[in-house]
């Protein structure tokens, strides 16, 4: 064996508090409820987990509109618009709401800024559902802006009214630049309290940064519709360093070990451990069998779910 193979697990990693609370609340709803229960949209962006619960009897759609009336219905993590809650009750669908607290809060911002007659600023990406239902709050007075390009573009005046938002999974770098454009061309705009970027997608591109210059190659296990494990790949890219996104061990490719000593591994927020589990065994069977943990931050945040999920039924 090759003693200069190793790799360099990042932690935190994987599940964070928000995913946690979502996949307990359909594991509580199937307790309580049985089959079927159905989901709007998927409840995280990863097809392991959306697979597992298929197999339970979940079923996942694409619009409220087709869940049948009455029936159990639970919104993803990644939160709805008011129009998709007023639909829910017109057919009055038993709600469970797992929307990520932090989403929730960018979602109160919306409305608080709104109120105040301001336009907003959404910084994220167009047909993200968590960029469609924070927009679906404001929608008549609410611009997308996803990149440095169309801050720059924005057709404003400079004194105009306004309030900066972010979808909580986008690159903490990529986002620093495009409202640093925002505060040099506007002179009355209004930001977030604390930062909307969530703490988990925080953590996560800080260990790539942490492990990046010691690794030739960076692997992020995640699926390819997960904005928080796509951001992880980009900001080892940014730094010169060769990664790719794992969706799973069956679409890891030998040939990126070619020449590569050291491996960073991770995962995103929505990524079960299991999968990176499966991606340490495969680098074992070659080679790859010396692990080094590289721990950046602690996380021990916690959101429970519903109560109504919780409290015995009597």
């Amino acid at each position: 064996m090759n003693s200069g193979k190793k790799v360099l697990l990042v932690e935190p990693r994987s599940f964070c508090a928000g995913v946690r609370r979502a996949i307990a609340i359909i594991d509580l709803a199937l307790e309580r409820h049985g089959a079927p229960i159905y989901v709007r949209k998927e409840i995280v962006h990863n097809h392991y987990v959306v697979r597992q619960f298929e197999r339970r009897g979940v079923t996942f759609v694409d619009s409220e509109q087709e869940v049948p009336e009455g029936a159990v219905c639970v919104f993803s993590a990644h939160g709805v618009s008011p129009q998709v809650r007023q639909n829910a009750k017109a057919r009055n669908l038993d709600v469970l709401d797992a929307t990520c607290p932090l989403v929730s809060k960018v979602h109160q911002e919306a409305l608080r800024f709104a109120k105040d007659g301001r336009t907003l600023l959404l910084v994220g990406h167009d047909g993200h559902e968590e960029v469609e239902g924070t927009f679906g709050h404001a929608p008549d007075r609410t611009i997308i802006v996803e990149t440095v390009e169309d801050a720059e573009a924005l057709d404003l005046p400079a004194d105009a009214p306004l309030a900066f938002l972010t979808q909580t999974t986008l690159s903490v770098d990529e986002t620093k630049d495009i409202i640093a454009v925002l505060q040099r061309r506007f002179t009355d705009l209004r930001g977030p309290a604390t930062d909307d970027i969530c703490y988990a997608s925080q953590n996560r591109q800080d260990g790539i940064r942490a492990v990046v210059s010691r690794s030739d190659l960076v692997l992020v296990v995640g699926s390819r519709n997960s904005s928080n494990s796509i951001r992880m790949v980009e900001v080892a890219e940014r730094l010169g360093t060769s990664s790719y996104l794992v969706p799973d061990v069956t679409e890891f490719d030998e040939s990126w070990l070619a020449g590569v000593g050291t491996i960073a591994v991770s995962a995103g927020a929505s990524a079960p451990e299991i999968l990176v589990e499966q991606l340490l065994d495969r680098l074992a069977e070659l080679g790859y069998a010396d692990v080094e943990l590289e721990q950046v931050a602690e996380e021990n945040i916690v959101f429970s779910p519903p109560a109504r999920l919780t409290v015995p039924v009597v």
